[in-house]
């Protein structure tokens, strides 16, 4: 059992980035960011913070991740916290944690990816005509 879980929402800081190690194995990692209302300045406009988490996903989902994830695409992820734990070269004992992923769903694309698609629909109809001049005839 797992003691602690979290669902995150948030947008690609950058591209997530694959590691590839030399046991066959690959993970990704990412870096999400949230932005959260705090309430209203003195002239009352909206404030605003930005919260920011890094994610790891090892295997296939990573790969899916980093195949497929750009930077500014909103992700909802759903992870379990892991503790890490040192002692330091100063001998004094360190507390860190891990946010493992489990799953994930894409939300809505960042600006990196709409131009992209944006990008490869420009592109069908020179594809299409190039494929239609390539066609022969059957005899």
């Amino acid at each position: 059992m797992n003691s602690f879980t979290l669902t995150a929402v948030g947008n690609l800081a950058r591209n997530p980035e694959l590691v590839a190690k030399s046991d066959s194995s690959s993970y990704a990692r990412f870096c999400l960011v949230g932005n959260d209302h705090v309430g209203k300045d003195e002239e009352g406009a909206a404030r605003e913070v930005a919260t920011s988490l890094w994610f790891v996903a090892f295997g296939p989902v990573g790969e899916l991740l980093a195949r497929n994830a750009r930077k500014g695409d909103q992700l909802f992820v759903a992870a379990r916290v892991r503790a890490n734990n040192w002692v330091d070269k100063q001998g004094e004992k360190q507390y860190d944690h891990s946010f493992i992923v489990e799953g994930f769903r894409f939300g809505a694309p960042g600006k990196l990816k709409r131009e992209e698609r944006e990008a490869s629909r420009d592109d069908v109809p020179s594809r299409l005509a190039t494929r239609a001049n390539t066609v022969s005839e059957p005899e």
